[in-house]
């Protein structure tokens, strides 16, 4: 077995995966899992730069996260930064603030390995014989990634929950102009992806992140958030729309007291819950597969 460390630094949060590995197989057997909200992404959309607040919020979670992996004994890390760290002028910042706390520097990768990590790491456990739509919607960006067992295709486009609500929310609950400029951004983002991936022509849709999971949440009816309950479960087309409809109507402090919502996502899962609303309009997915193997668990397998 092999010992290693995942981080996954996305626009808005960070995650921490610990696991063994098999060398043979492959197989990947759960330590320790974790996830703090940590918008690293505010503001990066109107200003270009990592805001000084938000450095500080990232950097305060890299340290809880060195001394998981010093406590647990990973001999492997690999740091991954996705959209926001792309995005920004001052990404030095946050590079030399990453290596000094962990002794590794962040790869800021590019949307496209995102998108093979996000693959690799949602169909793991799932049947080979399928072709699969895996969508992964983060807070700047959103990966759609076309394949079985391997990448077909893959494409990185720039709608997330958070920098959607940055750039249009300004309303409690969103005003109808609002949505609408957000959905214009979505529908203009899928063009943008059927210019390089098919994602029309798969037979299973699996929905990746925060926004995907809490939707999967809310649908289930738990009282609590349950990954393990969530993990597979299958969400119609029918429960989607309704639960968007709800949260459409819903004020900060309605969505707030729903039980299974993270503090960190109460501003932004409006936006979040319409990506994967609109995916499966413009797809026709009957259902969404709800996955919390992602993008964490390609890292991790990629370092052993």
């Amino acid at each position: 077995m092999s010992r290693v460390a995942g981080i996954d630094c996305g626009t808005n949060s960070i995650r921490l995966l610990v696991a063994d590995i098999h060398p043979e197989t492959g197989e990947l057997v759960e330590l320790d899992r974790r996830m703090t909200i940590v918008r690293l992404g505010q503001g990066v959309d109107r200003t270009g730069r990592l805001a000084p607040e938000a450095l500080e919020r990232t950097f305060a979670a890299c340290r809880e996260y060195a001394a998981v992996i010093k406590e647990l004994g990973a001999e492997k890390l690999r740091f991954v930064a996705t959209s926001a760290s792309r995005d920004a002028e001052n990404r030095d910042e946050f590079v030399s603030g990453v290596l000094d706390i962990l002794g590794v520097e962040p790869e800021v990768i590019t949307g496209d390995q995102e998108a093979e990590f996000s693959f690799t790491g949602a169909t793991g456990e799932l049947p080979a014989a399928e072709r699969y739509l895996v969508v992964d919607i983060g807070g700047g960006s959103t990966e759609f990634v076309v394949g079985d067992r391997h990448v077909e295709a893959a494409r990185s486009v720039d709608i997330g929950c958070v920098r959607l609500t940055e750039r249009h929310v300004r309303s409690d609950p969103a005003a109808p102009g609002e949505i609408d400029a957000i959905r214009a951004d979505i529908r203009a983002a899928l063009d943008q992806a059927e210019e390089t991936v098919p994602i029309r022509s798969a037979g299973t849709l699996v929905g990746l992140a925060g926004s995907v999971t809490t939707v999967a949440a809310i649908a289930l009816g738990l009282k609590e958030y349950d990954s393990e309950r969530i993990h597979h479960s299958r969400v119609p087309y029918e429960k989607v729309a309704e639960i968007v409809d709800l949260l459409l109507r819903s004020t900060h402090a309605e969505r707030a007291a729903i039980s299974v919502m993270h503090p960190g996502r109460v501003d932004v899962i409006v936006s979040g819950a319409l990506v994967l609303l609109e995916i499966m309009e413009r797809t026709g997915a009957r259902e969404v597969v709800v996955s919390e193997h992602d993008i964490l668990d390609g890292i991790a397998l990629s370092v052993a």
